[in-house]
C-alpha cells in the first residue's frame, strides 16, 4: 500500500458515496487507475464495504449498553458457540473477544430499559456457558470516529 492508497482509503472513509470522478480528482489521479486502485483495495480485503453512518435515537433505539460477559469455559468450542449465538441477535451491535476479567464486550442498543431487560432475560441468559454479565449504560457518546487515522505504511 502506497501513499495514493491511504489517500483514496482517506477519502472513502469522509465519503463513501463519492463518484469515481470525484475520487480521483480528490486523490490526484485519473478515474481508470484510480478505480483499478479501488478494486484492488476491495479485493485485498482493505475495504470491506461500504455503508452509512444512521442515527440509532431517530429510529427508536436510544439506549446503549455494554454488556461485559463472563463465560464458564474459555475453550474455542465455547467461544464459537457463543458467537454463533449473539450473532442472530439483532440488538447486538459489536462483539469482542476480550483480555482480562471478561471474556466477551458486546455493544447493545435498545428501545428502553425494559426493553433491554427482555433481551437480557430472555435471549442473552439463555446463551449456554455464560458465567455472569455486568452491565454498563451509556449516558452520552462523547467521541465517535468512522474514519481510522493514517498511519502511513506497515510494510
Amino acid at each position: 500500500m502506497d501513499a495514493l492508497d491511504r489517500k483514496i482509503i482517506s477519502a472513502l472513509q469522509r465519503d463513501g458515496r463519492m463518484t469515481m470522478a470525484d475520487l480521483s480528482d480528490k486523490v490526484g489521479l485519473s478515474p481508470t487507475p484510480c478505480a483499478r486502485r479501488v478494486a484492488n483495495l476491495e479485493k485485498s480485503g482493505v475495504i470491506t464495504g461500504y455503508g452509512a453512518r444512521i442515527d440509532q435515537s431517530r429510529l427508536g433505539l436510544p439506549v446503549t449498553i455494554f454488556v461485559a460477559v463472563e463465560l464458564e469455559a474459555q475453550s474455542r468450542d465455547a467461544l464459537l458457540q457463543f458467537e454463533a449465538a449473539v450473532r442472530r441477535f439483532d440488538q447486538v451491535m459489536e462483539c469482542y473477544l476480550m483480555t482480562g476479567t471478561r471474556d466477551i464486550l458486546l455493544r447493545v442498543v435498545a428501545a428502553s430499559l425494559a426493553d433491554f431487560d427482555d433481551f437480557l432475560e430472555n435471549r442473552l441468559m439463555c446463551v449456554p456457558g455464560i458465567r455472569n454479565t455486568r452491565s454498563s449504560f451509556t449516558l452520552r457518546t462523547m467521541v465517535q470516529r468512522s474514519t481510522l487515522p493514517d498511519r502511513g505504511s506497515r510494510e
